[in-house]
């Protein structure tokens, strides 16, 4: 075989831009990964309309947030367990949002994960899609000696999902939109589980919540548990992170 054969036979490396946002507004980093999903719909248009073949930008956006109560389109109100002062005795914003799924949590020690990927670039599946994020918590977990895996019927990453134990560490509920993604996952890692009892999570009201930190008994290096995630991600996606 040839060099340029076996070149050839290299799995694709799709470049992604990394980047970490830091402890960012709920509503700030919504408004940004709108903005970033328009600018990839639009080159994608103009793709459709003109026939050419300008490369789409994909993005992986790592986060957290101040404390912030997020519910889906399929969610229900009644989920969230606090009137608007209670938001305020506990800091929290609430905010309707387009994503799927029901009502969660995000506040600090939390890893928020937005890829915003054209997933033209990847693979249309959107189901895979899901898989495949929930697979690179699953092996940052097991990064740290944790078995996990998932829960019929639902999205995310369970431990002991086959028992009366299962209980979630990592949430997840995206958008599409002409095969560009926005939204994504939000892993447990040192966050402050109380928030979790001021709504029914995800509308599971049968199933408790936990953390990287809960289950191992101590507080974990944030940015070590970032550069393991990042990797299996873009391991998974075949990304080549720039």
């Amino acid at each position: 075989m040839t060099e340029l054969e076996e070149k050839a036979l290299e799995p694709k490396q799709v470049p992604t831009q990394f980047i970490d946002w830091g402890l960012t507004d709920y509503q700030d980093a919504w408004d940004k990964q709108e903005a970033l999903l328009n600018k990839t719909v639009a080159v994608k248009t103009e793709n459709r309309i003109n026939g050419t073949h300008l490369p789409t930008p994909n993005y992986l956006i790592f986060n957290e947030h101040p404390h912030v109560y997020t519910l889906g389109k399929s969610g229900h109100q009644d989920n969230l367990l606090l009137d608007e002062e209670g938001l305020l005795e506990k800091h929290a914003t609430f905010y309707k949002i387009n994503r799927g799924g029901d009502i969660t949590y995000h506040g600090p020690g939390q890893i928020v994960g937005y890829p915003i990927l054209d997933l033209d670039n990847f693979f249309t599946d959107i189901h895979l899609y899901l898989r495949t994020l929930e697979e690179a918590v699953i092996l940052t977990l097991k990064d740290y000696g944790i078995e996990s895996g998932r829960y019929p019927g639902y999205t995310g990453v369970w431990l002991d999902p086959d028992n009366d134990k299962a209980r979630k560490i990592c949430a997840m509920g995206v958008r599409c939109s002409r095969w560009v993604t926005m939204h994504g996952f939000a892993f447990n890692v040192n966050v402050d589980l109380e928030y979790f009892k001021n709504i029914v999570p995800c509308g599971i009201d049968d199933k408790a919540v936990t953390s990287l930190e809960k289950e191992l008994g101590y507080t974990l290096d944030l940015e070590e548990v970032k550069g393991r995630l990042k990797h299996h991600i873009a391991d998974l996606f075949q990304m080549k992170l720039i």
